[in-house]
């Protein structure tokens, strides 16, 4: 299948992406080059990504995009990278013939929620949602692990730190909130790649872990 997907060189993209790549055709669009050897990419600011899409023949779209109020400067920047910039991917995306979206989300996502951040993303997702995918595959990790290098902030690393405990305390409904590793996101990412059925389906850390298994 011919995959396009933003968001590569982020922490669970580029994990993601080599996975992609030794069984797909794909296509990667970014800011800035990936470095994913045998693919396609395409770099361009992020209001020129969909008009990347036009002429393009796609099955499935991968967001993997997202950012962080500091990167960012202000709400505003957030807003352009975590919504307004894959809402447009997926718009051109399914424009060029995507039958399936898979996006990475929050846990805690939802339009409504008082927190900033969270309600961004809820609105990310329902914006997907309405687009009218075939399917929508919704990622919502917990706490992330892995190496983000030098770009990591401070809560981050302290939850990282205490994951191993928190994650014994974290049970029955409240898994969802644990630590999971950015590798096993990206496998079950992988393994949904081109799933039949059709809906929104909203993935949390149980389920990434059995579809990583």
């Amino acid at each position: 299948m011919r995959v396009a997907m933003i968001g590569a060189t982020g922490l669970i993209g580029r994990a993601l992406a080599p996975r992609l790549a030794a069984t797909h055709e794909l296509l990667l669009i970014g800011r800035r080059p990936a470095g994913v050897r045998g693919v396609e990419e395409q770099v361009a600011p992020l209001d020129e990504w969909p008009a990347l899409l036009a002429g393009e023949k796609i099955d499935i779209a991968i967001s993997t995009l997202g950012t962080t109020i500091r990167q960012a400067g202000s709400w505003n920047a957030f807003r352009a990278v975590d919504v307004t910039a894959v809402f447009g991917f997926a718009e051109a995306a399914l424009a060029a013939g995507a039958r399936q979206m898979l996006s990475v989300s929050s846990v805690g996502a939802n339009a409504s929620a008082r927190n900033r951040y969270l309600a961004m993303k809820g609105a990310a997702e329902d914006g997907l949602a309405a687009l009218g995918f075939e399917r929508l595959d919704i990622v919502r990790p917990g706490l992330l692990r892995g190496d983000r290098g030098g770009d990591r902030r401070l809560g981050e690393r302290i939850g990282s730190a205490i994951s191993p405990v928190a994650n014994l305390l974290l049970r029955g409904p409240l898994d969802r909130f644990a630590a999971i590793d950015a590798e096993r996101v990206a496998a079950a990412m992988a393994a949904l790649v081109g799933a039949q059925g059709e809906g929104r389906r909203v993935h949390f850390n149980r389920d990434l872990k059995m579809l990583a298994a």
